[in-house]
């Protein structure tokens, strides 16, 4: 197995004149792109990083996040990449937590400044440092085990808690997402999902591998998007279902020429069939892939590719078969492998699953045994070894004594043609325990008893939502453009226990 220098190496080697990455008005070629990350690894050296340090880095997508990105894994360090959209108290948890000494961040990082040895500001101080630097030697003394990164998860139950992949982990994923997303001849790939997510940094190896061009979306914009994809004859490009939905919206609204797209991949959160049905007439010409997974699997498990075919049929719902590479069953809550059809938790095997959480033996234990990840995540396999997710374990309702999976109420509600988004969960009912409600943002007028009344013909009356919330507004999201249902469930469960199962 390689480390993050091989990568630079060939990329130099087989297109070093050809553009490695478009950032806003400024472009390199893979050969500037292999200088550049020397030169940053020679920066750090001399701020005194030594090999396994860590250095957090707080920045949109550009030129700069993909240089740090691959320069401080390659040159022995580990990448800690904060979620932009964070507040201070939960970046200075990670910054804490992880003992990172530098910090390279483009916005003022303000109390930050105290508890790192040195701040790199971008684009201006960090370029300055750049160019004046001598090209470092990658590679060194680091192995296929050596701890590349340290990818924070959200802390939506508690503290947000560092993943540890190594070179072998986020190596290995790269060669399964080409195996889900294979590149084509000069590829180019639009990075639409923030690079501080373990989802939008994951083509960016195989994309300097393969000497392909890429384009960071510094704030995602479906306008920018889609001006991107015409301008530069983009072919691929990830995003959440957010992402996907709002740039075939806007497609269908007012086309560009996106002829050049060959895939569209996305993954994140459940999509429901008829964004991918309502994408799929925005960008005919694009194969559409659905990959799931999760940053303890650096993050890649399963994909299913030309889910535009399958849109009429029960597959449609899947994520997938596993990687090649990677291994999946359906477990109980004793471990036991379940038999076809029957829900239990996801558990995955792999040279890409994590070494661990950081500083948390305890909490990696409950989730690593026997060399399994136990994902949290409730679904079954068909006898072909499709995967179907139904819900996350913490996320289903229990109403009445009957268990309701929000990803099958949000399908019923994306097949009727006014709803743009939803999100369904678990309010608190004195009869029922627990009530189904969902927030929907209509496209057109529409009202929820219309919606209620719809969604009968497609699922269970315990099912249906007992009352829907209209919203003028988009839902809230976060960082990587995850629909954020805690914080629609909150106000509702003020004084009330909620009891996960």
């Amino acid at each position: 197995m390689q480390t993050f220098a091989d990568p630079l190496a060939r990329a130099v080697q087989v297109a070093g004149d050809k553009i490695a990455v478009i950032s806003e008005d400024r472009q390199f070629s893979h050969k500037e792109l292999n200088s550049r990350c020397r030169r940053l690894a020679d920066v750090l050296i001399s701020k005194r990083v030594k090999p396994g340090d860590r250095v957090a880095v707080l920045a949109a997508n550009t030129n700069h996040h993909i240089e740090c990105y691959v320069a401080i894994p390659a040159a022995g360090f580990a990448v800690v990449p904060l979620n932009t959209r964070h507040a201070e108290p939960e970046l200075r948890y990670a910054i804490e937590d992880a003992g990172a000494t530098i910090l390279i961040s483009d916005r003022d990082p303000g109390s930050l400044r105290d508890i790192v040895d040195t701040v790199i500001m971008i684009p201006d101080e960090f370029d300055a440092l750049v160019a004046a630097a001598d090209e470092a030697e990658l590679g060194v003394g680091i192995s296929e085990d050596t701890l590349a990164g340290l990818f924070y998860t959200g802390g939506t139950t508690g503290a947000s808690k560092g993943v540890m992949l190594t070179h072998r982990n986020l190596i290995a994923n790269t060669f399964h997402f080409m195996t889900a997303a294979p590149p084509v001849e000069d590829s180019v790939f639009l990075i639409m999902a923030p690079l501080f997510h373990a989802a939008g940094s994951n083509g960016v190896l195989g994309g300097v591998w393969t000497g392909s061009c890429q384009i960071p979306l510094k704030v995602f914009n479906p306008a920018t998007a889609l001006d991107l994809i015409e301008k530069h004859k983009v072919t691929h490009t990830l995003g959440v279902p957010t992402m996907i939905a709002a740039i075939a919206e806007l497609q269908h609204a007012e086309p560009r020429n996106t002829s050049s797209l060959v895939m569209v991949a996305h993954g994140g959160s459940p999509i429901a069939t008829e964004v991918v049905r309502r994408a799929a007439e925005a960008f005919p010409t694009a194969e559409f892939v659905h990959v799931y997974g999760m940053t303890e699997a650096s993050p890649l498990v399963t994909g299913l590719r030309n889910e535009q075919r399958l849109l009429d049929v029960d597959r449609s719902r899947s994520c997938g078969q596993s990687l090649i590479g990677v291994q999946v069953k359906i477990i109980d809550n004793e471990g036991d492998e379940l038999p076809i059809g029957e829900v239990g938790e996801l558990a995955a095997r792999g040279p890409n699953i994590m070494k661990g959480y950081w500083n948390k033996p305890e909490q990696s234990a409950e989730v690593l045994v026997d060399g399994w990840y136990r994902s949290g995540d409730m679904g079954y396999m068909d006898d072909e070894g499709f995967v179907f997710l139904v819900d996350r374990a913490k996320d289903m309702i229990v109403s009445g004594g009957e268990n309701v999976y929000c990803s099958e109420v949000e399908e019923a509600l994306y097949k009727h043609p006014a709803v743009l988004e939803a999100a369904v969960f678990g309010v608190p009912d004195e009869a029922w325990g627990e009530a189904v409600h969902a927030f929907v943002v209509p496209r057109e007028d529409v009202t929820s008893e219309e919606l209620i009344e719809f969604c009968r013909e497609h699922i269970a009356g315990y099912k249906l939502p007992k009352a829907i919330t209209l919203s003028s507004e988009e839902l809230p999201k976060s960082g990587p453009g995850k629909i954020l249902k805690r914080e629609l469930r909150e106000p509702f469960w003020e004084g009330h226990e909620r009891k996960v199962n």
